[in-house]
Parts: C-alpha cells; structure tokens; sequence
C-alpha cells in the first residue's frame, strides 16, 4: 500500500534505490522519528525521517549515519543504504527478526546472555564518531528546560545533588571509552534466532559499556538479578562493582531522561505522551535515590577509589 504523503513520496523519489515501490507501511516505534517499511523490486529497506531539531536533544544525523555503517561493519547493526541529511532521512536495510520488548527480558538469563553477546560486538567497532558523556547531555536538557520555563517535577531541583554524587564517584575511576549506542530500549534489540541484532545510532558515539549496560537495564525495567546475569556475561569479573556501575548509571539515565521527555513534550510533532513517558521514570528514580540501594551503590563505587 502506498501512502497519500507528498512530502515523503518526495523524499522517496530523491533516493535511486527506491525507484520501483511496491509498498509502504508505518511502523511502529521512533520518538524522535517516523519510520517506514519500503518494499521495492530492489529489495525490502527501512526508512527513518527524524521529526524534531536534532539540536535540542543532541543528535547528529551525520555521526548517526556513520555509526550505522560501522556497526554494521562489525555485524550487528543493518546497513546504510543511502541517506538525505538535511531532510533527516537515513535508509538502511530491512532485518528480517522479531522486535523485543522489556517482558522478554525479565528473569531470562539465556537472553540476557545473548544480548550480552551482540553488546561485545557491538563495541568491539572501530571508534564511532563524536562522544556520548550523559552527565554533561543531562545537564544540558536541564538548562533547555529551566530556560523555556518547560515542565519540570516537583524537587527536581533539590534531587540533584544526589546524582551529581554518584557522576562524581563514577568519575573518578572512568573505564575505557569504545563505541556505544547509548540508547538501548529493548525495542532497538531485533533477534532473527540465531543472533540479536542492534538497531538506532541517533545518540551514539564513544562512552563507557557501564552506562550502555545501565541504561538498557533503566529503559527495561531489569532486576538487580537480570543486571547481575548481564554484567556477569559482558564482564566475566569484577561483577560487584560493576553491577553497582549499572545500577549507579540506570539512576543518573532515568533521572536525565525525564528532561529529555520534558524538551519532547514541549516541541515535537509526534502523537506521544512524552510527559508520561518522562515522569514513569522520576517516579521509579525517585524512591531509588532515596534508598539504602543508592547508599550501598555509592558505598561500592568509592571503594573502588
């Protein structure tokens, strides 16, 4: 089915490859994106179209575009096919796999593993391009907020010191930097049966796997038990303390993210609770801050001095 669209029937005909269509489809997911099933004599291609000023939140299509390729290139991420970055249009390949969720995740320790597994493919990747350091993103969306007078929960504010904490302490003993996605919902997870594919480069760059595996465990919702089997899958030692560094970064995420929701709902275009979506994860960090968890992560953390 074609889709009465002109503006991207436009961008559709700027692109070669797309030159013979059989179908288009929507599909579901992108909250910076909308993206779309393109069936072509040629073959079967993903198209994303980014919907909001990459400015705002941080992105760089050109690095996107990049690391696409290059995680690919190490053989888990599809191909870049062709792209039109000043109309925010990147094309890559169809993979042909079933979408995960976060209940696919919970109390699995077989899928665990293998996600564990496409993650140390993933950053095995030559250097990607640009870096991804979450404190100084996060502190940028907080100005952006504060600035255009953007919502902003109650004691925010007066919680930050908190974070700023545990920044501190995973300062001060930094890991080495290699090629991340840092932005991994389960749902950028694809598994064909025979290997878990990693899919959407718009925040990557280089940062530590600590935060990669933080954050996917705050995006997921995973027990300290499904971190625990992660980082003893992706780490093999030192499990203790960087299960502590998960749960440290799944805090500063969730925390971060909720003015990323914040900027979303005040200027995108997509029809998306973002403010929801946003306040789902102050409300989860919240009581973790305020917990004898967060003391004990803190506690590990500065042992590790």
């Amino acid at each position: 089915m074609l889709l009465d669209d002109p503006r991207l029937n436009a961008l559709i005909a700027r692109i070669p490859v797309l030159s013979k269509v059989s179908g288009i489809s929507v599909l579901g997911g992108g909250l910076t994106n909308k993206n779309y099933r393109i069936d072509t004599s040629n073959g079967t291609f993903v198209m994303r179209v980014s919907d909001t000023a990459p400015g705002l939140l941080g992105i760089n299509r050109i690095n996107e575009k990049i690391n696409t390729q290059l995680a690919h290139e190490a053989g888990v991420g599809p191909a870049v096919i062709d792209s039109l970055l000043q109309d925010g249009v990147l094309l890559i390949d169809w993979i042909d796999a079933k979408t995960l969720r976060p209940p696919d995740m919970h109390g699995n320790a077989g899928l665990l593993k293998r996600v564990a597994a496409s993650l140390q493919m993933l950053h095995s990747a030559r250097a990607f391009e640009g870096n991804f350091h979450f404190p100084t993103l996060r502190k940028k969306y907080l100005k952006t907020v504060l600035e255009n007078n953007y919502f902003i929960p109650e004691n925010y504010l007066e919680t930050e010191p908190l974070v700023i904490e545990l920044e501190n302490a995973i300062a001060a003993t930094p890991e080495q930097l290699i090629s991340c996605n840092n932005d991994l919902l389960a749902e950028n997870f694809m598994d064909d049966g025979n290997k878990i594919w990693i899919i959407d480069y718009e925040y990557s760059g280089m940062n530590e796997a600590s935060f990669e595996i933080g954050n996917l465990a705050s995006e997921s919702g995973l027990s300290v038990e499904d971190i625990t089997v992660l980082c003893e899958a992706y780490w093999k030692k030192n499990i203790s303390v960087k299960v502590a560094r998960a749960l440290a970064w799944s805090m500063i995420a969730r925390y971060g993210w909720m003015m990323w929701a914040s900027i979303q709902s005040a200027v995108s275009t997509i029809d998306f609770d973002f403010k929801t979506w946003g306040l789902k994860k102050w409300n989860s960090v919240l009581p973790d801050l305020n917990s004898e968890n967060y003391k004990s992560v803190l506690a590990t953390l500065k042992q590790t001095y």
